[in-house]
């Protein structure tokens, strides 16, 4: 189930590439390291909803945020692509 959730968002960051902006294929592809080590993560638990794997990949980036990797700015362009990306999944 997370295996084919991780494809299906991964997809849809894929097939924006041809038409996205600077700055939302910076977003995405900020975004893919963290749900591909979020889908591992969810895997290792057992844990098998869309719900679940969303903790997990928003628990990423907020480690991500506290250490220092995403400006202000840029944290407003990852989180809004996530939580589009999370409507065309559920």
């Amino acid at each position: 189930m997370i295996a084919e959730l991780e494809n299906r968002i991964l997809a849809l960051i894929d097939s924006n590439v041809e038409h996205a902006s600077d700055d939302e294929l910076f977003a995405g592809g900020y975004l893919r390291g963290h749900i591909t080590l979020a889908a591992a993560l969810a895997e290792e638990q057992g844990s098998s909803s869309l719900d679940d794997y969303s903790q997990l990949i928003e628990q990423s980036l907020d480690k991500a945020i506290k250490a220092g990797e995403l400006s202000p700015p840029d944290q407003v362009l990852v989180f809004n692509l996530w939580k589009s990306l999370q409507l065309k999944v559920r």
